[in-house]
């Protein structure tokens, strides 16, 4: 069998990409810090997904283990040695910190003139995840070991879609997942063109699949949770059954829609389509999301190439509408949640100073009394 290491056991690791790899006949060696489910899934082999949505059908992924990576960095670094492909799904902030390991494993194939070439792709929400983390990696690589890489390691972007829901399980390894799902890499980034996954999409030009997945679904599912915790609402199901969160999400979708048509050349209807399709994700009966989780971490959604700033500031240089997205930024710096810290940063940033400099700080944008007009 082929061997893939997996930086990130969590729900979407196991329940997304651990499900694509293992029907490509990857056995996976999943690495995360968690030790409850390190240690399941090495003395399992085994753990079973169940597709949220009527019938809620079982899928069985066998031969994977797991690396403690905080406890045996160097067993990690020796898996990235003898594998076939190394992927992620850890969240953006924490590659930085897994770059050394991958950078230890590039070495060891280096040492072992393992010439076979390799792709490392990092499966999050972000514009050029995997060329971030090769960023990342080359801060620990010099000399031969960097040369090495040039020709050997390749770092393939990566658009990826999939809802999972916040949930609890007896079985830590149990984890329940939406049916639809997209996984889309950069072909022109792959050192390893010649390794490529079915059920994955592979595009030339990766920047408007990730425009598109950024801009229609992380902004639409932002929105509904932000619109609805403005009006009382604790989960994104029943938030969006209010037609004033519903049409929200709508007008939301519209000004990005019209933003990737006219930047891309999408064909309406097509996207449109796309974007009745996502509505009906978020509609699901069987997903059931805490708004306080999706709306977490609102000082990074604020970020200027984020999925609300950036979509604006664009939208306003193509003289294209931004209202409803103006509108829904101002709900994010009234998201006031206890236990998420960035919100509480937030918050007392906006107690501290005035309005405007929290905005053009958080921000980055020019359009301060656009923005503080709808905050107040």
């Amino acid at each position: 069998m082929r061997k893939a290491v997996h930086f990130g056991a969590g729900n979407i690791g196991r329940g997304f990409i651990g499900e694509t790899l293992a029907a490509n006949d990857f056995a996976i060696d999943f690495v995360d810090v968690n030790e409850t489910i390190i240690d399941a899934l090495n003395q399992r082999g085994e753990y079973t997904i169940e597709l949220a949505a009527d019938g809620q059908e079982k899928i069985h992924v066998a031969n994977v283990d797991g690396i403690n990576n905080g406890k045996d960095p160097e067993k990690v670094a020796q898996a990235i040695k003898d594998t076939d492909l190394v992927t992620t799904a850890i969240g953006p902030k924490i590659l930085q910190f897994i770059a050394p390991l991958i950078a230890d494993g590039i070495k060891l194939r280096q040492a072992a003139g393992k010439t076979q070439t390799l792709d490392v792709i990092a499966c999050e929400n972000m514009i050029g995840g995997s060329q971030h983390l090769k960023e990342e990696v080359y801060k620990h690589l010099e000399g031969e070991a960097k040369d090495f890489a040039d020709q050997y390691i390749g770092f393939p972007n990566a658009a990826v879609d999939r809802i999972v829901p916040l949930q609890k399980h007896d079985d830590p390894l149990f984890v329940s997942v939406e049916p639809f799902k997209e996984w889309v890499v950069d072909e022109s980034q792959m050192a390893n063109p010649d390794l490529k996954l079915e059920g994955v999409h592979y595009a030339s030009d990766l920047e408007p699949f990730i425009e598109r997945k950024l801009f229609s679904v992380n902004t639409g599912h932002a929105t509904v949770a932000y619109t609805g915790q403005t009006l009382g609402y604790k989960t994104i199901d029943e938030a969006i059954q209010d037609e004033k969160v519903l049409n929200q999400l709508k007008r939301v979708l519209k000004e990005t829609g019209d933003l990737l048509i006219a930047k891309w050349g999408f064909d309406r209807a097509e996207h449109e389509a796309y974007q009745a399709k996502i509505i009906s994700r978020f509609q699901n009966a069987y997903i059931s999301d805490d708004i306080a989780r999706v709306g977490r971490t609102p000082i990074r959604k604020l970020g200027y190439n984020e999925r609300f700033i950036r979509p604006i500031r664009e939208a306003k240089g193509l003289g294209l509408s931004y209202q409803a997205l103006l509108e829904t930024v101002g709900m994010i710096f009234k998201f006031d949640q206890p236990e998420d810290e960035e919100s509480q940063k937030l918050q007392a940033m906006l107690k501290e100073q005035p309005l405007a400099d929290v905005v053009k700080e958080v921000t980055g944008l020019t359009l301060v009394d656009e923005i503080t007009k709808v905050v107040k």
